[in-house]
């Protein structure tokens, strides 16, 4: 499911949570601070208020805020854990995310750190960090290190996962209540607990 309200109509998380707010509400605010690709579940955060959205956002800019995904890939990795480097840019068609091993004209740098989990039917559960929150940094960067994510045809997997869905889960998020200052972990069930 989309997390921004769409154009044409589709269902969306963001419309989800208006409606919801507006029952309980004479001015109802939605803000989305982290957003999913569309075939990726998971924690998400909104913002009910918009100073709010702006401190979470800054949070966010400042790199204050640690997101752990899981994904189930193709392959195993040489080593049990570790951190890969690369730099992306978008495709033409800004569809796609480009790997480079170095830096090109309008390429940023991404790092993610990864622990293989265990083996899984269909591959490897991997844990993992990306360090900055680039467009597709996730499944890009563990296409290019040979480990597509299971369902991932836009970045080469061969193997299938569940209809208009691949095998990646944003299962932790660590930021600070933007009222308290005190830390928060919001959480979705992993698969290494199946």
């Amino acid at each position: 499911m989309a997390v921004e309200r769409q154009r044409h109509g589709y269902p969306s998380v963001e419309e989800w949570a208006w409606h919801y707010l507006s029952q309980h509400s004479k001015k109802p605010f939605v803000g989305i601070v982290h957003r999913l690709d569309r075939p990726v579940s998971g924690v998400l955060l909104l913002a009910k208020k918009p100073m709010a959205l702006k401190m979470l956002n800054r949070q966010f800019a400042e790199r204050k805020v640690k997101k752990i995904y899981q994904a189930i890939v193709e392959n195993h990795p040489l080593n049990a854990s570790g951190k890969w480097k690369h730099w992306l840019s978008k495709a033409d068609n800004g569809k796609k995310a480009l790997v480079w091993p170095e830096p090109v004209p309008g390429s940023a740098e991404c790092v993610l750190r990864y622990r293989y989990l265990k083996d899984v039917a269909q591959g490897s559960l991997l844990e993992i960090e990306p360090l900055q929150g680039r467009f597709h940094q996730i499944r890009a960067q563990l296409a290019a290190v040979g480990m597509p994510i299971l369902g991932d045809a836009c970045y080469g997997a061969a193997k299938p996962w569940q209809p208009a869905a691949i095998a990646l889960k944003a299962v932790q998020l660590h930021f600070h209540d933007p009222q308290t200052g005190n830390p928060v972990l919001a959480q979705a069930p992993g698969w290494d607990a199946d």
